[in-house]
C-alpha cells in the first residue's frame, strides 16, 4: 500500500471512473466503420455483442489481479510482479508515449471539434497563425485549454477530479438513455429493424474473420476500464470495491452500447449508418428524428462524453508515471506527491505537456492506430499472467478469484483478433510493435543511470 496516496474513493467513485472513462466519443462514431466492414445490420449488432463479451471477460480477469495487488499503477505493476521490470517498463513507456496520452489528445480534439458545431469560430481551418509548417488553429487552442484545465482541476486534489468525473458520468449516462428513449418513441420502425437484422445470404466461416477484424473498433470504444486499476492506491477497500466497480461499470456501459446500436438499426437504414457524415452515427440518428436541432443536441452530448472521458483518463494515467518514477524507472520528479493535495502533481503536468505536444503535432491519431495492436498484446499477456500469478502465490490468501472461463475466453477472443489484425491489417502491426520496442534502449538507459546513481 502506498504511504503517499490516500485511500479516499468510494465504490460509487470507482464505478464512475470505470464507466466514465469508457464512454467517450466512440459509441457515436465507430458503428459507421463497422457497418462498412461487415455490410450488414445483423453483423453490426453481432460485433457489438462480441465486443461486450470480450470487454466483460477482460474486465473480470483484471478484477482478480486488482483485488489481490492493490498498489497504484494497475497494469504496470501487474506486469512487473508477474513478468519483469522490462516488460512493465515497455507497457508504461507505450502508455505514456501514445496509448493514454494519444487517446486523451484525440478526445480533447473531439471535444473541440463538436464545440465548433455550436461555436463556428472554433475550427480546424480557422488559424490563429500559419507560417510554413507552423500553424495553430482555434480547434487546437480549445483542445489545449481543455487538457490544461482538466489537469489543473485534478492537481487541486483527487476529490476535485472525482467530483467532476461523477457529475459528467451521470450526465452522459442520462444523455445516452435520452437518445435511446428518443429513438424508441419518435423514430423506431420495426420494419427497418427487421430489414437490418436479416442474416446475410451465404453466411459462412469467412464472415468470422471479418467480424473479428471489425470488432477492434468496438472493443477500443470501451476498453479503458483498466484505468480504475491505475488509481487502486486511492480506493477504499480495493479488494472488494475494484472488482465490483469493474463488474458494475463495465456491465452498465455494455448494456448502453447494445441498446443504442439497436436504436441505430431500428431507426436508420444500414446505408445511412455506413455513410453518416464524418462517421457520426449519433448525429445522423438525431437529425433523422429531429432535423437540424438534433445535430446540435448530439454535438452537446458528445462534448459532455468527451470531457468526462478525458477527465477520467487524465486522473488515472498520471498514477502510472508516478509509480514508474517511484520505481526509479522514469524521471524521479514525477514521483513527487504534493503535501497539501496528496496527488502526483508533477506527473499530471508532465502528462499534460506531452498531450499538448501531440495536439500541436496533429498526427497522434495515426500513432494511436499503430499502438492498438501493441495495446491488445499487453492486455493479452496481462490476462495470461493471471495464471502465472496464481502459481507464484498462495491461493488460500487470494481475496477474490474469478472462474477460469473468463480469462480463457478473453485470451481466445483477443488472440484471434490479434491474428486477424496481423493477417488483414498488417499496416497496424509492425509500426505499433516498433513504438513499443523502441522503449528497450530507454529501459537500459534508466538501468545504467540508476546503477551509476
Amino acid at each position: 500500500m502506498s504511504q503517499d496516496l490516500k485511500r479516499t474513493l468510494s465504490l460509487w467513485d470507482a464505478i464512475s471512473v470505470v464507466s466514465g472513462s469508457m464512454i467517450g466519443c466512440g459509441i457515436f462514431i465507430v458503428s459507421a466503420d463497422i457497418a462498412r466492414q461487415v455490410q450488414s445490420g445483423f453483423l453490426l449488432i453481432l460485433v457489438w455483442i462480441l465486443a461486450g463479451f470480450i470487454t466483460m471477460c477482460g474486465a473480470l480477469s483484471f478484477a482478480e489481479l486488482a483485488a489481490n495487488i492493490t498498489e497504484e499503477g494497475g497494469q504496470y505493476i501487474y506486469l512487473k510482479r508477474i513478468y519483469s521490470e522490462k516488460i512493465a517498463f515497455l507497457y508504461g513507456w507505450t502508455t505514456f508515449l501514445v496509448i493514454q496520452t494519444g487517446t486523451i489528445a484525440a478526445v480533447c480534439v473531439a471535444f473541440s471539434k463538436f464545440l465548433g458545431i455550436l461555436v463556428p469560430f472554433i475550427s480546424a481551418h480557422n488559424y490563429i497563425f500559419h507560417i510554413g509548417f507552423l500553424k495553430l488553429s482555434t480547434q487546437q487552442v480549445c483542445a489545449l485549454f481543455t487538457v490544461t484545465f482538466l489537469t489543473y482541476l485534478n492537481s487541486r486534489g483527487i476529490k476535485h477530479g472525482v467530483i467532476t468525473q461523477n457529475l459528467f458520468t451521470v450526465t452522459k449516462v442520462l444523455s445516452i438513455i435520452g437518445i435511446i428513449l428518443a429513438g424508441l418513441f419518435f423514430g423506431f420502425n420495426i420494419h427497418t429493424l427487421h430489414l437490418n437484422a436479416m442474416i446475410p445470404e451465404h453466411f459462412d466461416f469467412s464472415y468470422i474473420n471479418i467480424i473479428f477484424t471489425a470488432v477492434v473498433g468496438a472493443v477500443f470504444a470501451s476498453i479503458t476500464w483498466n484505468n480504475i486499476t491505475f488509481i487502486a492506491g486511492e480506493i477504499k477497500n480495493p479488494s472488494v470495491n475494484i472488482p465490483r466497480a469493474l463488474a458494475y461499470g463495465t456491465g452498465l456501459v455494455i448494456l448502453l452500447y447494445l441498446l443504442i446500436n439497436t436504436i441505430y438499426l431500428g431507426v436508420l437504414p444500414v446505408d445511412l449508418i455506413q455513410n453518416a457524415p464524418e462517421d457520426i452515427v449519433g448525429a445522423q440518428l438525431m437529425s433523422y428524428i429531429f432535423g437540424a436541432i438534433g445535430k446540435d443536441v448530439m454535438a452537446l452530448i458528445i462534448m459532455i462524453s468527451a470531457f468526462g472521458c478525458a477527465n477520467g483518463m487524465i486522473l488515472a494515467g498520471s498514477r502510472v508515471y508516478y509509480k514508474m518514477a517511484k520505481d526509479r524507472a522514469f524521471f524521479r520528479p514525477l514521483a513527487v506527491i504534493n503535501r497539501k493535495t496528496k496527488v502526483p502533481v508533477n506527473s499530471l503536468w508532465a502528462q499534460c505537456g506531452w498531450i499538448s505536444l501531440l495536439i500541436l503535432w496533429g498526427n497522434y491519431t495515426q500513432l494511436l492506430d499503430f499502438v492498438i495492436y501493441a495495446s491488445l498484446i499487453f492486455y493479452l499477456i496481462t490476462t495470461a499472467g493471471l495464471f502465472i500469478y496464481r502459481k507464484k502465490c498462495d491461493m488460500s490468501r487470494f481475496k477474490f478469484r474469478i472462474n477460469n472461463f473468463f480469462p480463457v475466453a478473453f485470451l481466445a477472443c483477443a488472440g484471434y483478433v490479434i491474428v486477424c489484425l496481423t493477417i488483414f491489417k498488417p499496416m497496424y502491426t509492425v509500426p505499433g510493435l516498433l513504438i513499443t520496442l523502441a522503449g528497450i534502449p530507454v529501459f537500459h538507459f534508466w538501468r545504467r543511470r540508476n546503477s551509476r546513481t
